[in-house]
Order: structure tokens, then C-alpha cells, then sequence
């Protein structure tokens, strides 16, 4: 898991270089676990959508930043990492997207969704996008653009917000009672516009009402001109497993028309959760 020599010269910046070349005479009694140092590495660029230098990702893993830079030349060769030279970023690459497709097949996401989110953008006109939660975001598995010129830029694979999202906000506000506290207790409230929620307070607020009302709505929160309304796939528990929602431009539906498509959204959020497995 070696990156040739005058790779590392040419592409790692001088201030690199010099740490580089510093760390290489302490190298000899590191004990590693390469596979799981690896797999870190492609973790913390998940959490990067704009992707992120060899340096901050090392300072992130807290690894050296030889190790930083092998692992990431080993994983950029084999396709599960892209490099952007002119930017000297790194970003998750094809190959990673493969794999979550597969994943997403085996456990019935994809064939088993499919057909239910393409008969609701069919009867919406608009973009229908299913989401998990992981960890402190939530995941895009599968979406379903309307014939709309203007589409939705979540597309499967994105890791979003969970606090100014529709979909997120479902997750979290029908996740189980102590996973629930644990969120609103911890979870990053990011300002990503001026309509997002930042206050702890009016955020557990927000989730009371998704609560009450069986429904989460996301107003230029998350993305200025956009606004969407989501609904949970809940298990026999009732605990959300998956969110489901409709995403539109706010130039094309006002908040009240989006909200008419709830009663739609939760009946093939009902069929979708008798389907899916629920993990």
C-alpha cells in the first residue's frame, strides 16, 4: 500500500513535504492496523462533501501524515478515492458508490422502492427521495426526479443535515425515545441559511410538532429556493427506519400545496415499510 516516490514529491505541498519527509524517520516501530485506518479515512470523507486536503484529512484521523497520504494513494488507485489535482482535494469516488448501490440492492431499498417512489413523483410532478439515518446525518438511498426542468441535487449517496432537512428532522423525530433525547441533545444544529433552526430549544420544539402532527416540513431551511415536506417509515415499534418526502422549488409550490401531498407520502410510506426490511 505504497505511493511511488515521485508522486509524493509532485503532488504533496512544500509544507507537506517537510512534515512528510520528518515522519519517516519514526516510522519503524509504528504498529498498524492498515484495513482499519483505511476505512476511517473513507468515513471522514463522507462527512466531506466538497472533499478535503491530505492535511485536514490527518489532522482529522489523528494519523501521521505519511500514513494519511499512503492510505490515500492506495485507496484513490484502487477507485474507492478521487483526487482533484488542481484543488489537491480528496473526494469518495466511484467505486464507493458501487458498493452503497449493491448494499442498498441486497436490502431491498432499491428494486422494492423504486416502483412506489416513481408512482408518487408521477402523481406529485415532483422529486420523491428516500432517506436513512446515519449516525448524525441523514442518507439519500434513492431518488425519483419529476419531469421538471429545475431537479433536486440530493441525489443517492448524499449525506445531508438532519436538523434542517424534512427527511432528517422525521428521522430524528420518530427515532426511539432515548435515541431521540440523545439527538436533540447533541446533535450539530448547522446554519446552512438564514432559516435554519440553531437554537437547542426551538429545535426540540420543531420535533414536538413533527410529532404531533405525523409530518416534518423543511422551508428554505436547507437550501434557499427550495422547500419539502417528509413523512417516516415507521416499524411495528413505531420508530422511524427511513423518511420519505417530496422536494420542490418554492417558486412552484406554496408550504400549504406541499402539505396536501402528505395523506400520498404516508400511504407509500405505509406500503413502502410493509416492503422494506427494517433495519
Amino acid at each position: 500500500m505504497s505511493v511511488n516516490q515521485t508522486t509524493v514529491a509532485d503532488d504533496v505541498p512544500a509544507e507537506d513535504a517537510t512534515t512528510l519527509a520528518g515522519e519517516k524517520k519514526g516510522r519503524s516501530g509504528e504498529r498498524t492496523d492498515m484495513v482499519g485506518k483505511a476505512l476511517g479515512l473513507l468515513v471522514l470523507l463522507g462527512d466531506e462533501p466538497r472533499g478535503a486536503s491530505a492535511a485536514e484529512i490527518s489532522r482529522r484521523a489523528e494519523l501521521p501524515f505519511s500514513t494519511t497520504y499512503r492510505l490515500l494513494g492506495s485507496l484513490t488507485r484502487d477507485g474507492f478515492v478521487d483526487y482533484e489535482p488542481d484543488g489537491r482535494r480528496y473526494h469518495l469516488g466511484l467505486r464507493i458508490f458501487q458498493l452503497g448501490q449493491r448494499v442498498s440492492s441486497y436490502h431491498g431499498f432499491a428494486g422494492t422502492a423504486l416502483p412506489v417512489l416513481r408512482r408518487v413523483t408521477e402523481q406529485t410532478g415532483e422529486a420523491t427521495i428516500l432517506s436513512v439515518r446515519d449516525g448524525l446525518h441523514h442518507l439519500t438511498v434513492n431518488k425519483v426526479d419529476g419531469p421538471q426542468i429545475f431537479r433536486v441535487t440530493s441525489d443517492p449517496g448524499h449525506l445531508g443535515s438532519l436538523s434542517t432537512t424534512a427527511v432528517g428532522k422525521a428521522l430524528v423525530a420518530f427515532a426511539e425515545d432515548s435515541e431521540r433525547e440523545r439527538l436533540l441533545d447533541e446533535l450539530p444544529l448547522e446554519a446552512l441559511t438564514e432559516k435554519s433552526i440553531t437554537d437547542r430549544q426551538s429545535f426540540r420544539e420543531e420535533v414536538e410538532k413533527v410529532r404531533r402532527q405525523g409530518y416534518a416540513v423543511m422551508d428554505e431551511e436547507n437550501e434557499a429556493g427550495m422547500r419539502a415536506v417528509a413523512v417516516p417509515l415507521l416499524n411495528a415499534q413505531g420508530h422511524a427506519f427511513a423518511s420519505l418526502a417530496t422536494a420542490v422549488p418554492v417558486f412552484r409550490l406554496s408550504l400549504e400545496a406541499l402539505e396536501a401531498h402528505v395523506p400520498l407520502l404516508q400511504e407509500a410510506a405505509a406500503e413502502l415499510a410493509a416492503r422494506l426490511p427494517q433495519r
